[in-house]
């Protein structure tokens, strides 16, 4: 259902919701790590893992929304997970133990996913794939907000109503989502009764899509890229509370502040992709973020890192990633035209794993150094980086 070719802004807004819940829930409580550990009577290394655990979550739910999506219509699976986020984020609001907690974040991942995967397939329903970049771009505009206010909303509740107030906020946040989708949103893609919910048929569907080279090698672009920013994400309140000594507010400020790049750069994509093809805009910002990377770690190695220094370089890789995400995602979706809830699920079950994969491993470690944060997304980068050249003109040469 190709209707449009203009994105109206009510559309952008109630997507844009939708897909934030999930960055959301996670930015708004990385303030208030500190607090939760005290009151749940644990250390903000246990705290982290509710961090990796949800990462986990938002990855396999997605792969089960693909079929829904397809099966059902985009509307009736987005109610459902949006009832199964509101009810994790009131676990996690009522939770008395850190293992209550982890239960709760892996609810509001299985629920607060299905947005991320209904907003992509939705926009590839609606609108032709020349418009796609450009409309990812107009959401990411939206969805970068949420950690601009995010954290430092989150880090004023926990200091003034206390932590759980958060997760109040949350899932008032999902039930205006869920009316606004009720009420506006519109039906992109008909329920389909013949499309198969059989395992062994879902497996066949997802497969196929795995076998299109250019929706691989552009998902994995844009899969080793999170590596970067989810290592950022579960090193950082190790880095910046305990090691840098800032306080709840300060930090949040912090990741606002460094989220404003993101910002910038999704409206300045929307500027450049009327003069430039997006295969090679995201292949500019590749070199550019590999080159900041491998300096930020020489700056490190040497020992003249300090804060300044620090929340820089990340705030500028962070800010490539703004060029690189919209552009891989939108040249992944544009052979799906058939498949685009399957492979809309698969694009952010495999971005979620590889970053919840660095999730995983860097809470693990005793201590988060800013050596191993900046060896992360310095490698990332790189790796993004060869496999854009190699699909500009290899897969893409036109």
């Amino acid at each position: 259902m190709k209707t449009k070719t203009h994105p109206n802004t009510l559309l952008i807004i109630i997507l844009g919701l939708l897909t934030a819940l999930a960055p959301l829930s996670t930015d708004m409580y990385l303030p208030a790590f500190p607090s939760i550990a005290e009151n749940l009577h644990t250390d903000i290394s246990n705290i982290t893992l509710s961090l990796s655990v949800f990462f986990v979550g938002v990855a396999v739910g997605q792969l089960f929304y693909g079929p829904l999506l397809e099966r059902f219509g985009r509307k009736k699976p987005l109610y459902a997970g949006l009832l199964i986020f509101i009810l994790g984020t009131i676990a996690c609001g009522s939770a008395l133990s850190i293992n209550f907690l982890i239960f709760g974040r892996l609810l509001q991942a299985l629920g607060g996913c299905v947005g991320m995967v209904a907003a992509r397939a939705i926009i590839r329903d609606m609108f032709p794939i020349e418009q796609n970049a450009k409309i990812f771009s107009m959401l990411m505009l939206v969805t970068s907000v949420s950690p601009i206010i995010a954290p430092s909303l989150g880090g004023m509740i926990a200091g003034a109503m206390g932590w759980r107030f958060i997760f109040v906020i949350l899932a008032l946040l999902a039930l205006v989502g869920l009316l606004a989708a009720y009420f506006y949103l519109p039906e992109s893609h008909q329920p389909d009764e013949n499309f198969s919910l059989q395992p062994m048929n879902i497996i066949h569907n997802y497969s196929a899509v795995l076998k299109n080279r250019q929706f691989m090698m552009y998902t994995i672009v844009g899969s080793i890229g999170s590596i970067g920013m989810f290592s950022y994400i579960s090193s950082a309140p190790s880095i910046f509370l305990n090691h840098f000594q800032m306080g709840q507010k300060e930090f949040g400020w912090m990741i606002g502040a460094i989220s404003i790049g993101v910002v910038s750069a999704g409206q300045i994509n929307n500027i450049l992709l009327s003069k430039f093809k997006m295969k090679w805009i995201a292949v500019f910002a590749g070199g550019i973020q590999t080159f900041l990377g491998i300096l930020f770690l020489s700056v490190v190695f040497s020992g003249l890192s300090n804060i300044v220094i620090t929340v820089g370089f990340i705030s500028v890789l962070l800010t490539c990633l703004g060029f690189i995400f919209p552009n891989s995602n939108s040249l992944a979706m544009a052979p799906m035209s058939s498949d685009a809830g399957d492979a809309s699920a698969m694009i952010g079950a495999l971005q979620m794993i590889t970053g919840a994969v660095a999730s995983a491993f860097i809470s693990s470690l005793a201590e988060k150094s800013i050596i191993l944060v900046a060896s992360i997304m310095t490698v990332s980068a790189a790796a993004s980086f060869i496999l854009l050249m190699y699909a500009g003109k290899k897969i893409m040469p036109t």
